[in-house]
């Protein structure tokens, strides 16, 4: 098998991230390339889509959204993502056992506090709110808590919220609206249940097509589902196999995609907080040198990346003071050369363009 450096993990996946250059595709048709974008930070995958899209305006994402072809709902890694309508209803039911575990595994809602429950009671009361009116937490916690007294109110409906194919709705993630997080279902707020024989095989080919070459682990951390071996052994012979160089892993790819060379120069790019390139593979050294991505991953994804040359090289985080002013601030991790710095303060300047179109005055600076 051919052995893949670093460097060509890095180029490999950085182009079909659309990362390599700027594709003249829709946003729609970019979320479902990527199988979903992680959202919980509601703003998050317009910096993400803009990064990747040729012509993309926020408004584009926020028809989507208030059109209901696509939503925010609890997905891979139990997480809040970005989908098209069509693919939350494909593929929700496959990250079920992800979501069960958030539910019954979590110190905080679950546990003891759920113990010998009645749950399928609680998901019918829950369902039965929801029928109502859309909820949030709150009001879930409030129409559960005299049903079960002495139950802990707010682990209810954590468990309606991660075991109901729930979505976050309008004006939540609208750009330039805002809103406390409020629930509706895939039945209700789409008018279709999810399917009833979701494919898995289908969702790694899919991962793969996005996110590869990987390996089997690699399809589990971006997922959170476990047991995808017997998945990628069954595939085996309509798949395309690498080792990487540098642990010897066994890496899994579509026979139909060639990879880009090792030489190709890449841009600067700005990825906003909890980018999916950087949660999608369980050994990150391919973005991140091994200090940083011990030391400093969870400020990285909290506060967004700046990928020069491919790689981490520093934090940004844009500070509004409403209309008035707002400024860029860059940290670099490493000591930047000239010509980065430059090609970063280029890529921020569009991207205070974009994310600050009627912001009276603008600032980049560098920590």
């Amino acid at each position: 098998m051919t052995k893949l450096s670093l460097r060509a993990l890095n180029r490999a996946t950085l182009e079909r991230q659309w990362l390599t250059e700027r594709r003249t595709a829709t946003a729609l048709e970019a979320v479902e390339h990527l199988v979903g974008m992680q959202a919980q930070v509601p703003l998050s995958p317009y910096v993400g889509l803009w990064s990747r899209l040729a012509s993309f305006e926020t408004s584009e994402l926020a028809s989507l959204l208030e059109n209901r072809q696509a939503v925010r709902g609890s997905m891979m890694r139990a997480t809040i993502h970005l989908m098209s309508s069509r693919d939350f209803l494909a593929i929700r039911p496959l990250v079920q056992p992800r979501l069960e575990r958030e539910v019954f595994a979590n110190q905080t809602y679950g546990r003891k506090r759920l113990e010998g429950l009645d749950m399928d009671a609680v998901l019918a009361a829950g369902a039965a709110r929801l029928a109502t009116s859309p909820a949030t937490a709150a009001e879930l916690r409030e129409h559960l808590q005299p049903l079960w007294p002495n139950r802990d109110a707010p682990s209810l409906a954590h468990a309606v919220r991660c075991l109901l194919p729930t979505i976050q709705i309008p004006p939540r993630g609208v750009w330039g609206k805002s809103g406390n997080p409020t629930m509706s279902t895939a039945a209700l707020w789409l008018g279709s249940d999810v399917t009833p024989t979701p494919s898995i095989d289908n969702l790694v080919l899919r991962y793969l097509a996005a996110y590869g070459p990987a390996s089997v682990a690699d399809a589990q951390s971006w997922s959170g589902l476990t047991h995808l071996t017997e998945v990628f052994d069954r595939l085996r012979p309509q798949l395309r196999t690498y080792t990487d160089a540098a642990t010897s892993r066994e890496l899994f790819d579509l026979p139909t995609i060639d990879l880009p060379p090792e030489d190709l120069e890449v841009p600067t790019r700005f990825l906003p907080e909890y980018d999916n390139l950087l949660l999608s593979h369980t050994n990150r050294t391919r973005w991140l040198s091994d200090p940083l991505r011990e030391r400093l991953l969870q400020e990285v994804l909290t506060r967004g990346a700046v990928l020069h040359d491919g790689r981490v090289t520093a934090m940004w985080k844009l500070i509004r003071q409403g209309k008035k002013s707002a400024t860029l601030e860059i940290e670099p991790l490493t000591k930047l050369t000239r010509p980065a710095r430059t090609a970063i303060s280029t890529e921020a300047e569009h991207l205070l363009t974009f994310a600050t179109p009627s912001t009276a005055a603008t600032e980049i600076k560098y920590l």
